[in-house]
């Protein structure tokens, strides 16, 4: 029985029903012709699939392919000629609506031939029915001369309406990219890619033009940053993703690229006015942006940006009427420095090579002016003596953190210390710091930047001030009221050599009532401190004196010169210059430059600047020959140019060692015989134990 089932089988698999090729294809082809004329409702797809399946069975599927091939191209024939006749705007909107019939009807022809397309296309290789009707449509629609061209021309057509500001359809313009990337994207790029770059380079480089003689800088800018978001939108909406690199790039050289030295150096709108102007922070973060999608863009904007800052910076450093206030001229310093972060931060996105060629600008005028490290000082003094009074909404610490941007631009560190000392001695002495905490604030500032060693003196100091008070505590307990009683109070200060900037200077002639207080201050400090010794500073001290003016009382505070010279007048109305000068034992030098009211600290004259120099550069021989020895110690043998980068890299954190110092400190070192020259290379030096 199951033989028998299985014999009856093979018979109906292999029976043959006799097939007229012609009639057959006949009937193919008539439902191929109502499928096109889109009545579709009275064929029968079974039927249809089983005389197709049967001519390919028969070996008829080269007429059935032909066939299909000849009935399709003559329906796409008509349809080129019938969209000939068709004007306006309805062209392009009749070409999708044919397109998307043609797909359904390769679609029904497919379910009917789905036995051709599975076998005989295979086999030999020919392509199937959905890429055959991509290539008829193609070769006798697209490709026919009645419509290329008015496709091109309706597509661009429609883009430069929009461009114009007219709102046209952009689902058809979709669907029309659709059409030509499913032909094949060379179709779309042959056909309207291209086409589409060269008209818009065309148009954007006649708009560029005509923006370029009639906008500034900044409506130019905004004008090119809308042209290239709306050819992004543009693409997004109805073109090819590829498309999109190819047509802002375009849009970047017609309307940037060709411009952007014009742009830059634009009279009254270009760069350097966006840099002075603080309402301009937008246009500038607007040109960064623009600038940034071009090859070398950034590259011009920070050589013009550093050329100005330099050229404005050197200008304000060698005004001779600003830096007669030095307190204002580093001010105006750090505004520049603010203005200048602020692009950098609000509108550059914290650029890198930016902050790098700013701060390479900044250090070059600031280092023209050689008084620059005395002024910062200056500018301190004045901030931590006055407590930001004129300015309460400023936090100390915030300008402390602006004064350090200038300092880190400064090459000799050490001047700046120097004169730092000065100031912060003179603060100390005279009680004139509003904050002991601002004082320590700033110094652990120093301290991050350059090294414990660059504060220890200055930490030593504050250190200094708060020892003395507690010793006058314990004098002032151990002397008895009686003790004390017709003497003048006294506050004594104990420095420590070394840290203090004193200097070498004979005592003043003290009035008698000073010196017996100071005696027994005296006697007192060595009584407890077994084996120092005290030496009077009188040319750093100050005092209050009570003084009448008439009927008036008013309290005068003043240096210890000073007031040993207006003691003097408690007995005679008129002295000379020379009666004070021996009655004080005051040097002459210095008793020419005491001014009866100055309690502040104040600018160097020339000449006292010219002393503090010399007084620098010694210490500068010190600290060279110091490094030298540094690292010939490690190194043992070292040529000249390895020396200097090598002591060089020690010493910068305070200052910039001038190569031919350095060069007289080793020939100095060699004739005290802590180096030598190599014999068998004179080149180098050798290091002698």
């Amino acid at each position: 029985m199951r033989d028998g089932k299985k014999r009856n089988f093979r018979q109906a698999f292999n029976h043959l029903v006799p097939v007229d090729p012609e009639k057959t294809w006949k009937i193919l082809e008539d439902a191929i012709d109502e499928i096109y004329n889109q009545n579709v409702s009275s064929l029968s797809y079974e039927d249809l699939h089983r005389n197709a399946y049967n001519m390919v069975l028969h070996n008829f599927g080269d007429k059935l392919y032909s066939g299909v091939v000849s009935s399709i191209t003559s329906h796409l024939k008509e349809i080129a000629d019938s969209m000939e006749i068709v004007q306006g705007p309805i062209f392009l909107e009749n070409l999708i609506y044919k397109w998307t019939e043609h797909n359904k009807a390769v679609q029904l022809i497919r379910d009917i031939l789905m036995y051709m397309e599975r076998t005989y296309l295979k086999n030999t290789h020919k392509p199937l029915l959905h890429e055959l009707g991509l290539n008829l449509w193609r070769e006798n629609v697209i490709y026919s001369e009645k419509i290329q061209t008015r496709l091109r021309d309706k597509f661009l057509g429609l883009v430069h309406r929009e461009r114009g500001g007219d709102v046209i359809n952009r689902g058809l313009m979709r669907s029309l990219t659709k059409m030509l990337m499913d032909l094949c994207p060379s179709v779309y790029q042959e056909n309207f890619e291209k086409p589409f770059l060269d008209e818009s380079a065309d148009f954007y480089r006649a708009e560029s033009q005509q923006c370029i003689e009639h906008f500034n800088c900044g409506e130019y800018l905004k004008k090119a940053e809308k042209r290239l978001n709306e050819e992004i939108e543009r693409v997004s909406n109805y073109l090819d993703v590829k498309t999109e690199a190819k047509i802002v790039s375009l849009v970047e050289k017609e309307m940037i690229e060709s411009h952007i030295e014009r742009l830059v150096h634009m009279e009254n709108s270009g760069l350097v006015s966006m840099i002075m102007d603080d309402d301009k922070l937008e246009d500038l973060s607007r040109m960064y942006t623009l600038f940034g999608k071009l090859p070398n863009g950034h590259t011009i904007i920070r050589d013009v940006m550093t050329s100005h800052i330099r050229e404005t910076g050197k200008d304000l450093v060698m005004d001779q009427e600003r830096l007669k206030d030095p307190v204002n001229f580093v001010q105006d310093l750090l505004n520049k420095t603010d203005r200048v972060d602020k692009i950098i931060s609000l509108a550059f996105n914290n650029d890198k090579a930016f902050q790098n060629a700013i701060n390479s600008s900044f250090s070059y005028f600031i280092n023209l002016n050689p008084r620059l490290p005395e002024f910062i000082s200056l500018f301190v003094d004045e901030k931590i003596r006055n407590g930001l009074k004129t300015d309460k909404e400023v936090d100390i610490e915030t300008v402390f953190d602006k004064v350090m941007i200038l300092f880190r631009y400064l090459e000799e560190k050490d001047i700046f210390e120097k004169y730092y000392k000065q100031h912060l001695a003179r603060r100390l002495l005279l009680g004139k710091t509003f904050s002991e905490d601002a004082e320590r604030s700033f110094i652990v500032k120093l301290k991050m930047e350059c090294g414990h060693q660059f504060t220890s003196k200055l930490e030593g100091m504050l250190s200094d001030i708060k020892t003395s008070q507690h010793t006058m505590q314990r004098f002032n307990a151990a002397m008895s009221g009686a003790q004390l009683t017709d003497c003048p109070s006294l506050s004594v200060q104990i420095l420590t050599t070394g840290c203090w900037p004193t200097q070498s200077s004979p005592s003043c002639s003290l009035p008698l009532e000073i010196l017996k207080v100071c005696d027994k201050f005296k006697n007192f400090y060595l009584g407890t401190h077994m084996g120092r010794k005290l030496t009077w500073q009188t040319h750093m001290g100050t005092a209050v004196l009570s003084a009448t003016f008439g009927n008036v009382q008013k309290e005068l505070i003043v240096s210890t010169y000073q007031m040993s010279i207006l003691y003097l007048f408690n007995y005679v109305n008129r002295v000379s210059f020379k009666q004070i000068e021996c009655a004080t034992k005051i040097p002459s030098s210095d008793l020419k430059r005491v001014k009866i009211g100055t309690a502040v600290s104040e600018k160097e004259s020339e000449k006292e600047m010219q002393e503090t120099r010399l007084r620098v550069e010694g210490d500068r021989r010190h600290e060279i020959e110091s490094a030298i020895v540094r690292v010939m110690k490690s190194r043992r043998v070292l040529d000249y140019n390895s020396i200097v980068t090598e002591v060089t890299n020690l010493l910068q954190s305070r200052f910039l060692p001038n190569p031919t110092v350095i060069k007289k400190r080793i020939e100095s070192l060699i004739e005290r015989e802590y180096l030598e020259r190599d014999k068998s290379d004179m080149r180098f030096y050798r290091y002698l134990a």
